[in-house]
């Protein structure tokens, strides 16, 4: 008699089991298990329980796989990240338009090439994977082959991924430009060749307002009609030089979102990375649109681009997940994001607990990509998408680890001191596709 589960695996757990309307909510719908046991059935969550309620359901011919000592939480979800600009990572001295002059569109311009896209995108991949993300929204280029190719590396991977190619057509060098039309036309060929095709979906990408002609955003709303189950995925409000152009370049409109909103780009399932900088009629229109926002902190950082108000956000009620936001942000690593978080929150008199922050990365950027139905905790019946934590990889990690309260100081100081050592193994779909000493699983 089968035993209605294929794998077991023993170790600590930590999740949190529903989403919230408050972060005051999040103790108490967090769960951690110091000894617990993980099924799996063909790549799906059967249950979670703690070892002692639960080694009953084993059966004998079933071995656990052992991972004590360690902590396991759901895959950390990265909410915008750019994939080409990998290779341009800690570019030194600009803020957001120079730098997008000076560093961003000359690497992107090589994404012509099928070859380098395929190269970076499964490197790319690699450096999630190697850092626990297991589902990422990620920006490609203006050019098909660039999205082509990372949706045929994370497909042979099993990912859960979202990702599409850049939509401009002015300002911007002749290399990256396109015309509406072409636009249109490339982009509903990649929609229709890989929008919902095994556990990758496609999202709608102009690049931002400025570099947006009427006539493209006509063709992005055009698309959104056609294929309504799709993402919108673009930036907002990041920066004060780059919100007065949108309105010098938008002087009909109500401000930067509201360009957006009157292409019918908001809404369920369009995420609008940044948001450092809203007016308060963007934040109701961002809550009444049922939008979310990635949060970037290591880029906000970076480029001088400000600090994102994590408290107004809450009493706003607007969805919120964490960005990565590589190239300008300046690591893969959900941890030392999460650590940065906390600063940016300490800057505002905002205390960002563990719990919270594992919330944002975890399940709430699951609700930002209206993914929480399928991946961000154990719950039966989600995806087996998980990352595998030593929580103690260094003589001052393992004097904080031992020297630590409870659950919550010891991931307070996993996500302030932790980076991609901690990362032991990453499980996606149901298997191990990264392991630290270990060489990755491509197919």
């Amino acid at each position: 008699m089968s035993p209605g589960y294929t794998q077991a695996i023993r170790a600590s757990f930590f999740d949190i089991t529903r989403t919230v309307d408050q972060p005051q909510q999040l103790p108490d719908v967090a769960r951690y298990l110091e000894d617990g046991l993980l099924l799996l059935n063909q790549g799906c969550i059967v249950s979670l329980s703690a070892w002692e309620e639960g080694q009953h359901l084993l059966h004998p011919d079933l071995e656990p796989l052992d991972y004590r000592g360690k902590l396991i939480v759901p895959g950390f979800v990265d909410t915008h990240i750019h994939y080409p600009q990998t290779e341009m990572v800690g570019s030194y001295g600009e803020q957001l338009l120079e730098w997008l002059n000076q560093y961003t569109f000359p690497v992107e311009s090589q994404y012509h090439c099928p070859q380098h896209a395929a190269r970076m995108s499964a490197f790319f991949l690699q450096q999630l994977l190697s850092n626990g993300t297991t589902t990422a929204l990620v920006f490609g280029t203006v050019h098909p082959q660039s999205v082509d190719a990372l949706f045929t590396a994370a497909s042979a991977l099993e990912m859960r991924l979202i990702a599409g190619k850049v939509m401009m057509d002015r300002h911007g060098p002749d290399a990256l430009m396109e015309t509406p039309e072409e636009s249109y036309q490339q982009t509903r060929e990649l929609i229709e060749r890989w929008h919902n095709h095994g556990r990758l979906s496609y999202a709608l990408t102009p690049r931002y307002a400025a570099t947006s002609t009427p006539e493209l955003l006509e063709k992005v709303q055009q698309l959104r009609h056609e294929f309504p189950d799709t993402w919108l995925h673009t930036h907002l409000s990041e920066n004060l030089q780059e919100i007065a152009w949108i309105k010098e370049l938008f002087p009909e409109h109500n401000g930067y979102l509201d360009v957006y909103h009157q292409y019918q780009l908001t809404g369920q399932r369009s995420l609008f990375a940044h948001c450092l900088h809203l007016e308060d009629h963007e934040w109701d229109c961002l809550h009444h649109t049922d939008s979310a926002i990635a949060f970037c902190p290591t880029s906000n950082l970076f480029l001088g681009s400000g600090l994102f108000d994590l408290k107004t956000c809450w009493h706003k009620g607007v969805k919120m997940g964490i960005g990565t936001d590589i190239g300008a942000g300046t690591t893969f690593n959900m941890l030392q994001t999460m650590g940065e978080a906390y600063k940016v929150g300490q800057l505002q008199r905002y205390k960002l607990s563990a719990c919270e922050a594992f919330y944002h990365a975890t399940l709430g950027g699951a609700k930002a990509l209206d993914l929480d139905d399928r991946i961000g905790n154990f719950m039966p019946g989600k995806e087996a998408d998980f990352v595998v934590i030593d929580p103690a990889v260094s003589p001052l990690q393992q004097m904080r680890h031992t020297n630590s309260r409870d659950i919550w100081e010891k991931l307070f100081v996993l996500m302030t001191l932790g980076d991609d050592r901690n990362i032991a193994a990453t499980w996606v779909n149901g298997r191990c596709v990264w392991e630290v000493n270990a060489p990755a699983v491509n197919s």
